[in-house]
């Protein structure tokens, strides 16, 4: 009995060893090309191009940095794609939040056939919007204009409202029967009790947003005919074009390029697991 325990036991620590073995390995490869990017946003050319190529810098610099700036406004790239990305995470997170409460808590007709007409559009390519999306927005007078970049996209919600229902849905009916008896309306249902509660898919629905509108390029492509309008990933499509050759500057650029991301998945990364389990789980 005890050389099967400990046979048992010795199995499982065996797998366990595996599994963080695996994992390891894992987080190496995939925080390698990061690490890669990194230290050749700051070698000096002589080092960048050595070959066998050397994973340490010998001589660390900030010139890529100032060749970068010197070439481009990235700070004006930078601020263009920050207040697009604000603006519609906003919005969406206001929007999707509201059809959410609704969709999972108020009964009307035709609900479940709006709700499934949302879920229907996402299988309708994105690439089939551009065209349509253009004509609109040209004949609104929105080319090379903040309009034109983001209101088209605040229409894109129907992943946000599909998460969002799906987490209120488990949210106790007693809960708002409660601030119904105390005198609640349903706009401050939704402020002070559904709001509070869905902090998971709040933080979910933000960061999945921020990251698809910061690495958003064929639409500002389409939109952007002028230079003080350009986000980051059009102006680094733009850079590596005109200077292939330079890679420290072209690293530097995306070194800026993901920082404003790695820092809005830090500072909601512990909602974002549990958002996104519980709205699968539930509905």
């Amino acid at each position: 009995m005890f050389t099967m325990m400990h046979l048992a036991k010795s199995r499982f620590s065996f797998t366990i060893f595996l599994i963080y073995l695996f994992l390891i390995v894992a987080t190496i490869t995939m925080l390698l090309p990061y690490y890669w990017m990194l230290i050749t946003s700051v070698k000096p050319q002589g080092e960048i191009q050595t070959y066998p190529p050397k994973f340490y810098v010998q001589h660390p610099t900030l010139q890529p940095y100032r060749d970068l700036l010197n070439l481009v406004p990235m700070g004006r790239y930078i601020l263009n794609s920050l207040y697009i990305c604000v603006t519609v995470v906003l919005f969406k997170v206001f929007a999707c939040t509201l059809a959410g409460y609704v969709f999972a808590k108020h009964r009307f007709w035709g609900r479940d056939w709006i709700f499934m007409t949302f879920l229907a559009s996402l299988m309708i390519p994105w690439q089939v919007n551009i065209i349509p999306g253009f004509i609109i927005v040209k004949n609104l007078g929105w080319i090379n204009t903040f309009s034109g970049l983001i209101i088209p996209t605040m229409g894109w919600c129907a992943f946000g409202i599909f998460l969002s229902r799906q987490y209120i849905y488990s949210i106790p009916n007693d809960l708002i029967d409660a601030a119904r008896i105390d005198g609640c309306n349903e706009w401050q249902i939704y402020l002070n009790v559904i709001l509070p509660l869905v902090k998971p898919v709040i933080a979910t629905l933000a960061i999945f947003t921020f990251i698809q509108e910061w690495n958003n390029l064929v639409w500002p492509l389409v939109i952007v005919n002028s230079s003080a309008m350009k986000t980051v990933p059009l102006a680094l499509a733009v850079l590596s074009s005109q200077t292939s050759s330079n890679f420290g500057m072209l690293m530097a650029g995306a070194v800026m390029a993901t920082t404003p991301i790695l820092i809005v998945f830090l500072m909601f990364q512990r909602y974002i697991i549990k958002g996104v389990a519980l709205t699968g789980l539930k509905g």
